[in-house]
């Protein structure tokens, strides 16, 4: 089974509407089911729910053969921490569905790391989809110490400072 999330802030239509299109008449030969939120549109070929309570949301990312989502950071993390196949779509400013492009850049620079392959336009979801099937996610590691060395790294660059590294004249 793909699951179809489109997360659980705002609905996706473009993206549910896409993958209906792509599967209808191609018989993808695999079922899909989606968590489509209170989106307009309802799909024709596949079965949806509006949401889902995390222990189902949870059953269907585990059991997925692959995933297909919004370029959210929760659902990336989500389908990496499962090493689940992820296609995603990234939401869009000049659609209206977000404010700022950074759905965009998470999803280039994930696939540029090879953890998830991107569609960038519907007409591109097709044959992404396909290569979902065989892809293979680059497994992620975590870097916990680069992280905490990045933010000790700003913390000592930007921390107040203090009477004794002022001078008198600026007081």
């Amino acid at each position: 089974m793909i699951f179809l999330t489109v997360g659980t802030q705002f609905p996706f239509d473009r993206l549910t509407r896409s993958v209906d299109e792509a599967v209808d008449g191609s018989g993808l030969g695999e079922d899909i089911f989606g968590q489509i939120g209170d989106g307009s549109y309802q799909p024709r070929n596949f079965q949806t729910v509006p949401f889902l309570k995390k222990s189902e949301y949870d059953r269907c990312m585990r059991e997925a053969t692959g995933i297909i989502s919004h370029a959210g950071i929760g659902t990336i993390a989500t389908a990496l921490e499962y090493g689940k196949p992820l296609l995603v779509m990234p939401r869009l400013k000049k659609c209206g569905e977000v404010v700022n492009d950074h759905q965009l850049a998470i999803a280039r620079k994930f696939e540029q790391m090879g953890y998830l392959l991107a569609a960038y336009n519907p007409r591109d979801l097709p044959a992404a989809m396909e290569k979902l099937k065989t892809f293979a996610p680059r497994r992620r590691e975590t870097q916990a110490d680069l992280v905490a060395n990045r933010i000790a790294q700003f913390l000592r660059e930007h921390r107040p400072k203090t009477y004794s590294q002022t001078s008198v004249k600026s007081l």
